[in-house]
């Protein structure tokens, strides 16, 4: 047996070259200056700048969104900006029509039905006379004890007959006009002037005492049951007036017949010879009377 030495061991296992780290070479400080290192990125990390919204402007707020069906993971969405204000507009005058709108989930389908408040349904067809046209309005309250009207209407034309504005009356009344537009206008003036085209309407419904009298009782247009025409408009552009025509041999006829077509239809009828108020117009109402109608 041949007994070695742990120290010849020792000396016979030493590493070649040491463990100990080389230092690192010194790179020449002007040639890292001529050789910068240059960086390249995919995107740029800059956000983009967003849309330019108005002040009045509002935002959806972020909700939560499926983002993949298969992965189940949620993400927020983009907010989304909205360009309108949701303060409600103003309602126009005189609109008093409001819609509920519900949702049929079957066949998704809208229904919407309407609620009449206060006001006014489309212009059409009214006091169930299908000559008559023109607007359903709420109910008005006279500023004097005794005028008003529970269920008013504003009649624009009866019969293709234009008003020359737009009337406030009762259906009592607006039917009575109708009957004499039909039976008593049309068939008197003919084709005249190629025929009736509207007529020129002084006053309607009108809260006030018979003549603007003061202490006289309330007249018959503050409770929506009379009229005043002036004249009668022709397709030609001619016109018939009550002030000039009650003087004309021409004319005088056919004005004396329209009054006469209008008693009994209307309970007062009056003229250019009941006083000096009415010398230019006709004033039909349907006040009625025990002794019947009365016609001046």
């Amino acid at each position: 047996m041949v007994m070695v030495s742990t120290s010849v061991w020792a000396q016979s296992s030493a590493p070649l070259t040491s463990v100990r780290p080389v230092p690192r070479v010194v790179a020449d400080v002007a040639v890292q200056q001529k050789a910068p290192i240059t960086v390249y990125y995919r995107y740029k990390v800059r956000p983009k700048p967003r849309a330019v919204v108005s002040e009045t402007a509002y935002a959806e707020p972020k909700a939560i969104v499926k983002a993949s069906a298969l992965s189940g993971q949620y993400a927020l969405a983009s907010t989304v900006p909205v360009y309108s204000s949701r303060r409600p507009l103003h309602r126009p005058a005189g609109l008093g029509t409001r819609h509920v709108t519900t949702t049929q989930p079957r066949r998704n389908q809208t229904r919407v039905a309407s609620t009449d408040l206060q006001t006014t349904s489309p212009a059409g067809r009214i006091c169930g006379d299908r000559r008559i046209v023109g607007q359903t309005i709420s109910p008005i309250v006279g500023e004097i004890k005794g005028c008003g009207v529970a269920k008013p209407v504003r009649v624009s034309s009866i019969d293709g007959v234009v008003l020359s504005q737009a009337s406030i009356m009762e259906c009592g009344t607006a039917k009575a006009l109708a009957k004499w537009v039909v039976k008593g206008l049309k068939p008197t003036i003919g084709r005249q002037g190629g025929g009736v085209k509207s007529l020129r309407i002084v006053s309607h419904y009108a809260c006030r005492t018979r003549n603007s009298a003061k202490g006289a009782r309330i007249s018959e247009h503050g409770k929506g049951k009379a009229i005043d025409i002036a004249a009668i408009n022709l397709n030609d552009g001619s016109q018939i007036t009550v002030l000039e025509g009650w003087k004309s041999r021409r004319q005088k006829g056919k004005l004396k017949k329209l009054h006469k077509a209008a008693c009994g239809t209307f309970g007062t009828v009056l003229g250019p010879d009941a006083d000096r108020h009415h010398r230019d117009h006709f004033h039909f109402d349907t006040a009625r009377y025990r002794g019947g109608p009365y016609c001046e």
